[in-house]
């Protein structure tokens, strides 16, 4: 389809898939542990899908699925059973295979006879290798056929593919199977009521006669912890433990901390930096907007994956003007592929710069993590990148010099819509028709805003008053500017944007929630705004719909046009709070969070806006990440955000003012990161009590100060400001 953006072309898995996430290695199959090529299956490792078909029979008849349990972000359990050839409905054969991914799988396979008589099977293994990149798969255009060798040795077959000059392989291992260069079979024999079990080991090797990388644990550690096991517990040991007297939530926020712990990934240049990748399958890696997002939302868990976010985008930040990629000197990039094998990669290139949100995004969470106390040369180091993305913001962002922020893509591969609604038909006029570019959206209006905040915190904080000034001052014109030309009077609520012509935008859109969130949103307009949201043409019952339904682009299925992302409320009730509608606030997180329990506890990418009273439960959007990053910090960032919960480390405050509804039941949080050390927190009948407060560090029951207030606080201090 023409103009159909890559980020959206994906085609559906099929019904029940299940996902295993590591780090950037992910895998996808049925419910029966199959993967096939046909469809957006396969164990994917540095984007490159190296396991196309892992299908296994017994005797040449495909399991019938009985479960699929995920124990761990990245290790399922499925079991199956074999269907008799003489039509028998109970089958005493069933199959277990116990899969755990990494860089490869490994799985156990397990067949247990629960027959009084003996009996023989053979189970064979078909594997396939297309080597394509996850682009091909995603959008289901497989471009390149690699010329592929097999070879066995021994109870090994090494699959390897080349194509151009690249070279690629697999490594199967399968002991004590009878191996082919098509298949691995195994004649088992079971007594009655025995068991039989294997397991085999797929890896990425580049030389197929090498040794197994050692990314999994022998078959003989039995008892062994493998290295997601260790960087699992490694990661359960460092951040908060909760309790909730509400048993669900709690269910749904640790779901969220084993999410955001597999969504994990390493810089390849700094192992020490640990970041955020956006979400399974399809972006298992470092993006702008997603990945400071999440790391935004997950401060209070885990500030290191802030500083870790920031310091990996500064060092790709945009140095050089390249239409191809969107590079620009300041830009924050989009997103990174590890292989562009195919060119399907926006841009067609390894690091796309097609974002109009990353780079005030940077700027603010730059704000947040120096808010929370990390060495001041660890903030000096990152202050000239924040520096350069303002320049961004005023001499490439401010593309015709109105003080506002807009997009327009560079060249015909990038994307449309630039903003976090980057579908190709995301930003509409109320009558449903396509806004034109150059669009300056509103809450990129908010971000800049509160960039501008933000970096007017830090120079005040470090006693650079004239720079703190300047800042303050341009945020303050901005603010100025957007309320008089967003806002659209005889409606009461924000234009979700301006489009090239200056008009206004006039669909009532999700968007002007985020600029409740910056504090950019006049104190005379945020009642209306509130109004506006809460609407039964907004609220769906479960979330705020990213377009209103009596808007004319509405589509309850569709991917940014009236369905509803956790994120997106949760950054609404954020501002919600700011502006004081707490009963609003506490209605969104509810809803949002009883969503999540019909998904086993972990909120998905989005789902559907269809009406809670039309359909008892959230319907799913077919094609959504699970899990996805900004998703899984959504619970996080809900409860922080009824906590009000907040630090200023500098100044040596803690703040919490809790605004959790009595249904939530009382909050034990111990192992809280702050300010180098670790405190608890309880709070019962909405009263807190924080103990393990760092020395110099004072608890304060009160709302927490905005940047706005501390930036204005400070102007007023001038020169006196410590």
């Amino acid at each position: 389809m023409a103009g159909w953006n890559a980020d959206t072309a994906a085609g559906p898995p099929g019904p029940g898939t299940v996902t295993l996430v590591e780090g950037s290695s992910f895998c996808i199959s049925l419910p029966n542990g199959d993967m096939h090529p046909e469809s957006p299956h396969g164990t994917f490792y540095q984007d490159t899908r190296i396991l196309s078909r892992w299908s296994l029979t017994v005797d040449d008849v495909p399991l019938e699925p009985l479960a699929a349990e995920i124990k761990e972000p990245y290790r399922a359990l499925f079991a199956g059973r074999v269907i008799r050839s003489d039509g028998y409905a109970d089958s005493p054969l069933i199959v277990e295979r116990l899969r755990e991914v990494g860089a490869g799988i490994q799985e156990q396979i397990t067949v247990r006879n629960y027959s009084l008589e003996p009996a023989e099977c053979v189970i064979t293994i078909r594997p396939e290798a297309d080597f394509a990149d996850l682009f091909e798969v995603k959008e289901a255009r497989i471009q390149h056929r690699w010329e592929q060798k097999r070879s066995v040795d021994g109870d090994s077959l090494a699959i390897n593919g080349t194509w151009k000059d690249i070279s690629k392989g697999i490594l199967v291992q399968a002991p004590g199977a009878d191996v082919t260069q098509e298949t691995l079979s195994y004649h088992v024999s079971l007594g009655a009521r025995s068991q039989w079990s294997t397991i085999l080991t797929v890896v990425p090797s580049s030389d197929a006669a090498g040794p197994r990388p050692p990314t999994f644990m022998h078959p003989t550690e039995k008892g062994s912890l493998s290295p997601r096991d260790r960087r699992h517990l490694e990661w359960v040991a460092k951040i908060p433990k909760i309790h909730m007297g509400n048993h669900s939530i709690e269910r749904t926020l640790r779901r969220s901390y084993d999410d955001l712990g597999a969504l994990r990934i390493e810089d390849p240049d700094h192992p020490e930096r640990v970041v955020v990748a956006a979400g399974a399958p399809w972006f298992m890696t470092l993006f702008g907007r997603d990945s400071l997002w999440a790391s935004e939302m997950a401060v209070v868990v885990d500030p290191s994956l802030a500083l870790g976010t920031l310091q990996t985008l500064a060092d790709r930040q945009g140095r050089v003007v390249d239409p191809i990629s969107e590079e620009e000197p300041g830009k924050i990039l989009h997103e990174v592929r590890l292989d562009v094998s195919s060119g399907l990669s926006l841009g067609g290139k390894h690091i796309y710069y097609g974002s109009v949100d990353a780079t005030p995004l940077f700027v603010t969470i730059l704000g947040t993590v120096s808010r929370w106390g990390f060495a001041n040369d660890t903030i000096a180091a990152l202050l000239p990148h924040a520096d350069r993305a303002l320049d961004w913001i005023r001499n490439y962002g401010d593309r015709d010099g109105d003080g506002f922020v807009e997009y327009e893509r560079l060249n015909p591969r990038g994307l449309i819509n630039q903003g976090w609604k980057d579908s190709w038909d995301g930003i509409n006029f109320a009558d449903g028709t396509l806004a034109q570019g150059p669009i300056a959206l509103c809450e990129v209006q908010a971000y800049v805003y509160d960039a501008f905040m933000a970096r007017a915190w830090i120079a005040y904080d470090a006693g650079d008053t004239a720079l703190g000034a300047r800042l303050a001052n341009e945020a303050a014109q901005l603010k100025k500017r957007f309320n008089e030309q967003f806002w659209i009077p005889e409606r009461g609520y924000f234009a979700i944007a301006l489009d090239g012509k200056k008009r206004q935008v006039d669909a009532r859109a999700s968007n002007m929630g985020h600029c409740l969130w910056t504090g950019l949103v006049d104190q005379n307009k945020a009642a209306s705004v509130a109004e506006h949201l809460m609407s039964p043409e907004m609220f769906s019952g479960w979330g705020i719909r990213t377009l209103a339904s009596d808007m004319g682009a509405y589509n309850p299925a569709s991917y940014h046009n009236g369905s509803v992302w956790p994120h997106d409320n949760a950054v609404i009730v954020a501002g919600l709070l700011r502006y004081g509608f707490v009963e609003q606030a506490q209605r969104i997180s509810t809803a949002l969070l009883e969503a999540a329990d019909y998904s086993g506890g972990r909120l998905p990418e989005l789902f559907c806006g269809f009406s809670r009273e039309q359909f008892a439960e959230p319907v799913a959007y077919p094609t959504a990440c699970s899990p996805q990053a900004w998703a899984a910090t959504t619970p996080l960032q809900l409860i922080t955000s009824l906590m009000r919960y907040d630090t200023h480390v500098s100044r040596g405050g803690f703040w919490m003012d809790p605004a959790l509804p009595e249904s939530y039941g009382d909050l034990h949080l111990s192992n809280a990161p702050m300010a180098g050390g670790r405190i608890t927190i309880d709070i019962v009948n909405s009263m807190p009590i924080v103990q393990g407060l760092p020395e110099g560090m004072v608890f304060h029951k009160g709302q927490r100060p905005y940047l706005a207030e501390l930036v204005e606080e400070a102007g007023q201090r001038g020169n006196n400001w410590t």
